[in-house]
């Protein structure tokens, strides 16, 4: 079926069908392939029919063949140079201040946790406290 064909080989195709997950590509007269619609073009592809249509010569590369299942993956984005990022530039980010609290303000944190945990543990004992 592919023994012409390599992964990373770039041919020229036919379109010979177009289906909303991706259009098929005549290789040759005996082969054909899938480009995916994520495959198609750099960006967000919504319909493959505003960018592709029965007929139409692609320029595609080929990403995998699998000989079992007779399927061969084709890419025509990766046959073209990205597109460049317009450079912006960025705001720094600000980050937020820690509050500065003062030892003394009554302020205890963990340290209340502590005194407090063996009063907690003393009352859980207590039979006076606990259901019967």
């Amino acid at each position: 079926m592919t023994g012409n064909i390599e992964t990373g080989s770039i041919i020229t195709g036919k379109v010979t069908g177009i289906q909303p997950y991706g259009a098929f590509v005549a290789i040759d007269e005996n082969t054909q392939g899938l480009v995916h619609i994520s495959e198609i073009t750099h960006g967000y592809v919504k319909d493959i029919n505003d960018h592709l249509k029965v007929g139409d010569e692609v320029k595609v590369k080929v990403l995998s063949v699998d000989e079992e299942a007779g399927k061969i993956g084709l890419s025509i984005k990766a046959t073209e140079e990205a597109p460049a990022q317009p450079s912006r530039p960025r705001k720094p980010r600000r980050r937020q201040a820690a509050a500065i609290i003062p030892e003394g303000d009554g302020q205890q944190g963990f340290n209340t946790l502590k005194e407090k945990l063996q009063d907690w543990i003393d009352q859980s004992q207590r039979e006076d406290l606990i259901k019967k």
